[in-house]
């Protein structure tokens, strides 16, 4: 089972971009996974913990319905983009926190524990965004990430680190993958970094794809080219252990 979680800043997007014919529809043309998009609250209509509830609850229905709709509940993937990667990351991280699991839906005793994580340049450290140049100035009250916590961040650490991946990162995690551009303009290209390198750390199995000169995007043919090989990896034992990799791209315009 892959998960698409949508990106948007916390604040728009919803799950019909899963439907885009690079994300989960290629994946699903290999016959080897079933696919669903989530949709969760946004910032302006709750704050956070709100949306990991949310993406919790959906794993947990997910599961409780896996027979129904032919569904391997022990090998679930989630997968999302920026604010989406955050969520995939949250979901990675915290499964055995009972501070971020909520009880939302009638599958409140299932699992919501992930088997992999696709991160496509999510935020994992709120407090360290502003070490690095980006177009927005993150402890901001406007900005995105202190919108979702319904403070600017910096007066509740706390609460920025409960939201942060990079905070709840410990041993026996499941696959991380993640890519980010290095010229990403809205998350820094480190948040990525750190994250990885942490989890490498507690052992866990990580893998970076360094978009040189990339944005806050990611080329199409990466689902064909290191997602799915990804996947087949972890789930199959096809191919090769996914490598840390460096691409040389021309930014977006």
């Amino acid at each position: 089972m892959v998960v698409w979680i949508h990106g948007g800043a916390w604040q728009s997007g919803n799950k019909k971009s899963g439907r885009n014919s690079h994300r989960l529809p290629r994946v699903l043309k290999t016959g080897r996974y079933v696919g669903a998009s989530i949709h969760y609250r946004l910032s302006d209509e709750a704050k956070w913990p709100a949306q990991i509830y949310d993406c919790k609850a959906a794993i947990r229905w997910l599961r409780g319905n896996a027979e129904k709709y032919g569904i391997d509940p022990l090998k679930i993937a989630v997968w999302g983009s920026s604010a989406g990667g955050h969520l995939a990351s949250m979901l990675g991280v915290s499964s055995l926190n009972k501070e971020l699991e909520g009880s939302l839906g009638s599958f409140s005793n299932v699992s919501s524990t992930v088997q992999a994580v696709i991160n496509y340049y999510g935020p994992s450290a709120f407090l360290k965004m502003d070490d690095f140049p980006s177009k927005i100035e993150h402890h901001s009250a406007n900005s995105p990430e202190s919108k979702l916590l319904g403070f600017p961040i910096r007066k509740k650490h706390m609460l920025a680190k409960q939201a942060s991946p990079f905070e709840h990162a410990t041993n026996k995690l499941p696959p991380f993958i993640h890519f980010h551009g290095t010229k990403d303009p809205l998350v820094p290209y480190n948040q990525s970094l750190i994250l990885h390198r942490k989890l490498l750390s507690f052992g866990n199995s990580s893998t970076l794809i360094t978009v040189n000169n990339g944005g806050h995007y990611m080329p199409d043919k990466f689902t064909e080219d290191i997602v799915i090989p990804f996947l087949d990896y972890h789930f199959y034992k096809i191919g090769k252990a996914p490598k840390n990799l460096s691409v040389e791209l021309r930014e977006k315009k």
